[in-house]
């Protein structure tokens, strides 16, 4: 008996031709997504707020780019991940852009060549919070103290040896490297004797020790002055906490600060970038990011390129030169 040929129907047919068509479109469409990696920051810090925000913001409305947020340990590890491509942007303080750039951060001369500054995002002031009734009113007095200054490898952490190395006291103080919210908690179930957090305010961790506990806010400034902060370090600038940002703490806290930079890696292109800033810096873009976070208030075009002192991205060195900015010359 002849074996009987099988003969797919023609509406058979145009159903596998559309579901190969769908597929193909399919691959196509994935093919083309751009997708990017953003390095943010600790969960209750501000970078996490950034990093968060402008990651939704560019998802939502640059066709064919998806960017994910990364959660991270601060600073330093978003400048490492940036430079080995492990991300493609990062938030990066100022001051660790400078110094991994000449090789010179903590125990660590690599150079990072490979991430650049393409924003100024907010001012991070120091923060260093005792409780009121212990006796703590100046930052010689915690000598000995157990002082919570961040995650190790973040900004924080880094930013707090810098400060205590100058005012003399980075060896005779006990550093513990815990986050942000579980400083705050510590604080005030008394395991620690001072939490440090570097970043914009009103910060949520500072909030919440304030809001469970009777707290005080030293005067940072003052103690750096006395010291060699400023002669090793020229990107720290003087900074007020104008009284009532916290509760509680009714007088002003003058503090130093280091300016909070949006970073990319040079492998991204000019137009990778141009795009990304464009859409952040449009009227919309800014009014998002306002809703996001308060310390966003301090993104506009007019501060775009403040503080920092290291080269500029190609990207966003042809979008703030279209916004009438003149270059500086460590910026080129």
């Amino acid at each position: 008996m002849l074996k009987q040929r099988f003969k797919p129907s023609k509406a058979l047919a145009s159903v596998t031709l559309v579901a190969v068509a769908a597929f193909g479109l399919s691959a196509t469409a994935q093919a083309q997504t751009e997708r990017l990696a953003f390095s943010g920051g600790p969960d209750g810090g501000t970078f996490q707020y950034f990093s968060n925000g402008i990651s939704t913001r560019l998802s939502r409305t640059m066709e064919g780019v998806e960017v994910s947020n990364m959660a991270s340990a601060g600073s330093v590890e978003n400048l490492r991940r940036v430079n080995s491509r492990d991300a493609d942007f990062g938030i990066v303080y100022s001051g660790d852009m400078y110094l991994g750039l000449q090789g010179q951060l903590t125990n660590d001369t690599r150079k990072y060549r490979n991430a650049q500054a393409i924003s100024y995002l907010y001012g991070a002031p120091a923060h260093l919070i005792v409780l009121d009734g212990s006796g703590i009113t100046d930052v010689a007095q915690l000598e000995g103290k157990n002082v919570a200054v961040g995650p190790a490898g973040s900004g924080a952490a880094a930013s707090a040896q810098r400060f205590f190395e100058g005012v003399g006291l980075w060896d005779k103080i006990n550093p513990q490297y815990i986050g942000y919210n579980q400083g705050a908690s510590a604080l005030g179930d008394r395991q620690i004797d001072a939490l440090w957090v570097f970043a914009g305010f009103p910060n949520a961790s500072v909030i919440q020790a304030a809001s469970s506990n009777k707290v005080r806010l030293l005067q940072v400034y003052e103690a750096a002055e006395q010291g060699t902060l400023f002669d090793n370090h020229p990107y720290y600038a003087q900074v007020t906490i104008p009284g009532g940002t916290y509760p509680g703490v009714d007088y002003d806290v003058v503090t130093v600060q280091d300016s909070a930079l949006w970073v990319a890696g040079r492998h991204l292109s000019e137009e990778q970038v141009y795009n990304s800033l464009k859409e952040i810096y449009s009227d919309d873009g800014l009014k998002f990011m306002y809703s996001v976070s308060q310390a966003a208030e301090a993104m506009t075009i007019d501060s775009g390129i403040m503080g920092i002192v290291t080269p500029l991205h190609d990207g966003a060195k042809k979008f703030w030169t279209e916004q009438g900015k003149t270059l500086t010359e460590a910026q080129q």
